[in-house]
């Protein structure tokens, strides 16, 4: 198994195809996919920009990872994209989980568990959107990849 580059068109048309509860994702910075020793593409994950309100602070957000169950894809993934991060000179990279799912491949790729956040819409009187698909708490994981500056 190794990380390959794709292009964010083609590893959301795949996240469309595996994800289990997201298949629909806007846009991404960059993506990578995990190959089996026979070429075939076992998992994909997308890097996006941060809400809005942590846009500019040097964070980015892995948005999605979907695999076709390939064992370690998940975390060989999110410690490429983290890599890939600290290269361009992010600081931290973020992902969020529903509060069910274990953690075990982000663990295993360093990132720390930051607990729930509030869940809920995203849209306000002075700018409605459409409804979140999945409006539950999610936990939101975080891996420091520089040292901050005091």
């Amino acid at each position: 198994m190794r990380i390959a580059p794709i292009t964010v068109k083609a590893a959301t048309a795949r996240v469309r195809d595996w994800h289990r509860h997201l298949p629909d994702i806007q846009g991404g910075l960059f993506a990578a996919q995990c190959v089996d020793d026979e070429g075939n593409c076992v998992g994909v994950a997308i890097a996006g920009n941060p809400a809005r309100v942590w846009q500019g602070q040097a964070k980015l957000v892995i948005s999605r990872v979907a695999t076709t169950g390939h064992e370690n894809s998940c975390s060989a993934l999110y410690g490429a994209l983290c890599r890939a991060a600290k290269a361009l000179g992010y600081d931290e990279v973020w992902t969020y989980t529903l509060p069910g799912e274990p953690g075990t491949s982000l663990r295993a790729a360093g990132f720390v568990d930051m607990g729930l956040n509030k869940g809920g819409n995203h849209g306000r009187p002075s700018r409605p959107r459409a409804p979140a698909k999945r409006p539950e708490p999610k936990r939101r994981w975080c891996r420091r990849l520089a040292a901050r500056a005091v």
